[in-house]
């Protein structure tokens, strides 16, 4: 029996554990296949506080996973395949583990960036593909980049990569994009952009060094060719971590956990919500991390809560 159960550790169940471990709560912190979450595939993280020279994701995550171990959170490694919340105290069912039970549940599992599934690419994170423009985007400067995509974020990407990019070069596999009209405009009056629509990406061409170019297919005419660049950044959406649920917890219409705006509260009283699963906007460590702290200080509350109900029942 757990006061406080973190499923994630990425920089916002991290950043809970850390901040629970403190309040004596003792939390228990479940790793799935990939601790440390997506920070753990970045090369260099320069936009994180308190790093003036910069600090290796895998690094970072390390030394707040030591942090949260200091202060007395324990790690176990699973998969967590379900979790009843019909009543409390809360039933997980863990692969490896077995049933865990808890009163209060945070949730950091995070959102996945969707792939192209193509050769080269995500054999090829953090040496020259990249899912995050503003993270990886400084380390472009001067060089060509591309960016696949068709929404809004993409060119948003692309927009904003112009920043540092020499020229950007936005691939798409249709004719027509998806994005507004104004986002497309936008990015229309950038001279920095140069369109490759109606091409499917087939393959990342890459040599000792990293990623030197795109092969894609001209869908019109069916020939191959290769688009030079240093970088390519994918951009085609993410998928939140919340099919484990069962759909226990509101979500929007892209499964991103809704929290009562201001808090880390989901519609379960108990169960927290930090971090990108519920960040559909920002996406960066320092916001998740930022959302860690409140879902902590948030759980705490909550159980002090439990607490004086469970003193005041004993009393009458």
């Amino acid at each position: 029996m757990y006061n406080a159960i973190i499923i994630g550790t990425g920089p916002a169940g991290l950043t809970a554990a850390i901040y629970l471990a403190r309040a004596n709560l003792k939390p228990l912190v479940i790793e799935g296949p990939q601790p440390g979450g997506q920070l753990t595939t970045t090369t260099e993280v320069e936009n994180f506080p308190g790093f003036p020279e910069g600090i290796m994701g895998p690094e970072l995550m390390d030394n707040m996973r030591q942090q949260a171990e200091r202060f007395g959170a324990e790690f176990r490694t699973g998969w967590v395949n379900s979790v009843d919340m019909s009543s409390r105290p809360f039933k997980l069912q863990v692969e490896g583990l077995g049933e865990l039970v808890s009163d209060t549940i945070v949730l950091s599992t995070g959102a996945t960036a969707k792939y192209l599934g193509i050769p080269g690419e995500t054999d090829n994170v953090g040496r020259g593909v990249s899912t995050c423009a503003t993270c990886d985007g400084f380390f472009f400067r001067g060089k060509e980049i591309i960016v696949v995509g068709g929404g809004d974020s993409a060119l948003e990407e692309a927009n904003f990569l112009t920043r540092f990019a020499s020229k950007v070069t936005l691939v798409h596999r249709r004719e027509e994009l998806r994005a507004s009209k104004i986002m497309q405009d936008r990015v229309r009056g950038n001279e920095k952009v140069e369109w490759a629509l109606n091409r499917t990406p087939l393959e990342v061409v890459t040599n000792e060094i990293g990623v030197t170019g795109l092969k894609v297919r001209n869908n019109e005419t069916g020939e191959e060719e290769i688009i030079t660049a240093s970088g390519v950044f994918v951009a085609i959406g993410h998928h939140p971590n919340t099919g484990f649920l069962g759909g226990q917890i509101d979500t929007d219409e892209n499964g991103y956990i809704v929290v009562k705006p201001g808090t880390s509260e989901t519609n379960v009283p108990g169960v927290f919500a930090c971090g990108d699963v519920q960040d559909t906007r920002y996406r960066q460590a320092i916001t998740a991390a930022g959302s860690g702290c409140m879902a902590a200080i948030d759980c705490e509350k909550y159980i002090e809560s439990l607490e004086h109900q469970s003193a005041a029942a004993a009393v009458n």
